[in-house]
């Protein structure tokens, strides 16, 4: 099983907006992560889907250096997540001499690929219920 990690941060895009477009690559291959990736409205889809091909190219230096067979088509999305970034603080200069502050937030993105188990070594003992 080869498992690679891709992490990107300091993004300028704030978290709720990365988490609604990683949202909908989770749980997918990744070939059929980057077509939706790339073709999705929302400007944070560009850097993840730059991480995505980078998860992409890691497994295969992974699989690569290990000696193992890797088949992209394997890859899935195993995890990603989007964590809060530092946030800059600006202000707003506004009527009377006031200032209004504004945050430009941004993102820690993570996305692990993994390929799927080969067949588990104890798959007679997890049908075995617990006696009480």
């Amino acid at each position: 099983m080869v498992e690679s990690i891709a992490r990107v941060r300091h993004i300028r895009v704030t978290p709720q907006k990365a988490r609604r477009v990683v949202a909908l690559i989770k749980g997918k291959q990744a070939q059929e992560a980057l077509a939706i990736l790339k073709f999705a409205q929302q400007s944070a889809s560009e850097p993840i889907y730059k991480l995505v091909a980078s998860a992409m190219a890691n497994a295969q230096v992974k699989a690569d250096r290990d000696g193992e067979f890797l088949d992209e088509k394997d890859l899935y999305v195993a995890n990603a997540y989007v964590d809060e970034g530092t946030t800059l603080k600006r202000f707003q200069p506004r009527a009377q001499g006031r200032a209004f502050q504004i945050k430009k937030r941004t993102s820690h993105i993570t996305v692990v690929l993994s390929t799927p188990e080969a067949a588990p070594a104890a798959a007679g003992d997890s049908n075995k219920k617990a006696s009480k």
